[in-house]
């Protein structure tokens, strides 16, 4: 094995293993509601989750991927040093945030990475600004479309069962969150794996692996499916617990609007290529629910330390992926 292939083998599996820890934090993500609702026990629940979070890979295009390895930085500036920097800005927070029990977004944990490395490679004229903008911008719009989407989905479950009772309600909605917390989790699968695949298509495109133009090998997708079920599998207790029990009470038709809320959402942002957060999206469509009780049923002061942790990472990100970069600089 020569030095590139070995380096770029080495490089692939710390992005399996970004991949993995995306899944430990998100796994919050695709089970907190059906956990706080106790209609699947936490071990249940991150087996339903991985299981759909892996089968996602049959399911969409890989147009979020394209927008990783294509339209965050330029790829003329892309080498090995480069997505290695990007790496462990990504891992760096995204594991300190986990520790923190804090649900942050490991796609803009990635996509702090990659500017990091790039402005400090080549500076401002590195990073496409376009794609900078598109998803700062869906930090603003992915929690308030699950919230706007919950709010009205919640009032009208609220109307069609004002006759039933809550034992008959409680029943048919711990059934059909079955249901939604397997569509959120083929949302989840499909924008966060494809995170990784976009940066190892690019990192074998820019080392001369991938014949032709930008495409992302049927490996790539399987493998990027695996690691993020198996990181849900293992699961992040810590952040569980912050997004599915502190952040407000649900019970099962609460769960089931949020879920389908967000998941809604995460089909329409993976069609449109677009690297929306699996965590705003949830997060912001779990408050929705809570809102159609009243305001006070939110913890605000929660929810205002997760959104700060949410302004931070990708500026946290870009920061340490550039002090990588400039600290390999040398090698």
């Amino acid at each position: 094995m020569d030095s590139q292939l070995a380096i770029v083998v080495f490089l692939v599996a710390i992005a399996l293993t970004f991949d993995f820890l995306n899944g430990m934090n998100d796994a919050a993500n695709s089970i907190a509601t059906i956990v706080s609702t106790r209609v699947l026990t936490p071990l249940q629940a991150v087996a339903w989750a991985a299981f759909f979070n892996f089968v996602a890979a049959f399911f969409f295009p890989v147009h979020v991927a394209t927008t990783i390895g294509t339209g965050i930085i330029h790829t003329d500036i892309v080498n090995e040093q480069v997505v290695f920097a990007a790496l462990v800005g990504s891992i760096v927070w995204v594991a300190l945030a986990t520790y923190k029990g804090l649900p942050v977004s490991v796609s803009h944990a990635l996509v702090g990475g990659l500017a990091g490395a790039a402005l400090a490679k080549a500076g401002a004229d590195a990073v496409v600004a376009g794609g900078i903008w598109k998803v700062g911008l869906f930090i603003i719009l992915a929690p308030i479309i699950g919230f706007l989407l919950a709010v009205p989905l919640m009032v009208g479950v609220l109307w069609l069962t004002r006759r039933a009772t809550p034992a008959t309600a409680h029943r048919w909605f711990r059934r059909l969150q079955l249901l939604s917390a397997a569509a959120f989790s083929l949302g989840h699968g499909t924008n966060d794996a494809q995170k990784t695949m976009g940066i190892i298509a690019i990192l074998l495109y820019s080392s001369g692996y991938l014949d032709g133009e930008f495409y992302v090998p049927m490996w790539v997708i399987l493998s990027a499916h695996t690691a993020i079920a198996l990181g849900t599998l293992l699961g992040g207790w810590r952040v569980i617990r912050t997004l599915g029990m502190r952040v407000t009470h649900l019970e099962p038709h609460g769960g089931f609007c949020a879920e389908t809320a967000a998941a809604v959402t995460l089909f329409g942002t993976a069609l449109g290529g677009i690297p929306a957060s699996t965590t705003h999206t949830i997060t912001g469509a779990i408050m929705g629910v809570g809102a159609t009780r009243r305001l006070s049923a939110v913890r605000w002061g929660i929810a205002g330390n997760i959104m700060v942790a949410w302004v931070l990472t990708i500026p946290a990100a870009a920061l340490v992926a550039a002090l990588a970069f400039l600290a390999t600089n040398p090698l």
